[in-house]
């Protein structure tokens, strides 16, 4: 498949500091492909590389096949971004704000009506944008993000501070985009967010990327696989299969016929972050 960005041993150092530490990884066209990290572990300093908001200090990155640095022009109409930290007009209705970043990359008013359909905010289009919601505000920004139909869409964050409504909505909208063949280019360290929404997953941790794969592939390979036992005298028991102790007491259980149900879990990408980073999120 081709590929929407494509990085070479990118690298970020602010003095001393290695915020980006050499990663390497490419996200095909179409993809949603997500950058996990503790909060500090260089998952910002990176979109900020790739959408032309800093300077690498060593390495290379393609964004829609031109280099992020020296074709930084051309480069700013084939993408958009949604940041964390809302930067809307306040004092104009979401319609306005719409149509004046409809007016800056010069595509026709009726694009904004289409988007505010999108995201669901027809309603509120004349409302200004400061009476909105928290999630309300995250969704309007998403729609100002596609006013330029990005090849490439960069997410920071999206859903961090939202209600679990707002959140839902968000991801809901970021799936939708994704079956219309946009390319999205999350960071995230909500892990179950990660799971649900992303079709590959790389790790960073201390400006490195330690793993990158599908959720399933890391989950399998790093994730311990364990299981809830409820015997017939009511009293349930977590155990671990991969632990030999743990299966020969399964085993023993299920030949004394005291199992009353068995629910296996597969582990998760916290598990799994454990695992690499040596400590949660």
């Amino acid at each position: 498949m081709t590929a929407a960005v494509e990085v070479q041993d990118l690298q970020k150092r602010y003095g001393a500091v290695r915020a980006v530490d050499g990663i390497t990884f490419s996200v095909a066209e179409g993809e949603v492909f997500g950058l996990l990290g503790h909060n500090g572990a260089g998952k910002t300093t990176t979109i900020r590389m790739l959408t032309g908001r800093a300077r690498p200090t060593a390495g290379r990155a393609l964004v829609a096949g031109l280099d992020a640095v020296t074709d930084r022009d051309r480069v700013k109409p084939l993408i958009n971004a949604v940041f964390e930290d809302p930067n809307l007009y306040d004092r104009f209705a979401g319609i306005e704000n719409l149509r004046f970043f409809a007016t800056l990359y010069g595509v026709k008013a009726s694009r904004a009506d289409e988007l505010l359909d999108l995201v669901g905010l027809r309603e509120a289009a004349k409302r200004k944008a400061k009476t909105y919601s928290s999630g309300m505000k995250q969704r309007l920004m998403i729609a100002r993000s596609l006013i330029n139909s990005p090849r490439v869409l960069f997410m920071d964050e999206p859903t961090r501070g939202l209600d679990p409504t707002s959140a839902r909505e968000v991801r809901a909208l970021v799936s939708q985009l994704a079956r219309e063949g946009t390319t999205i280019f999350l960071t995230t360290h909500y892990m179950e967010e990660a799971d649900e929404l992303c079709t590959r997953v790389a790790f960073l941790s201390q400006g490195r990327i330690v793993a990158l794969d599908t959720p399933r592939e890391l989950k399998l390979r790093y994730g311990q696989r364990t299981a809830k036992v409820l015997l017939r005298d009511r009293t349930e028991h977590g155990v671990r299969l991969d632990e030999p102790q743990d299966a020969a007491k399964l085993a023993e259980w299920m030949r004394g016929d005291q199992v009353l149900t068995i629910h296996s879990q597969e582990g998760t990408l916290e598990d799994v972050f454990v695992a690499l980073a040596g400590r949660p999120l």
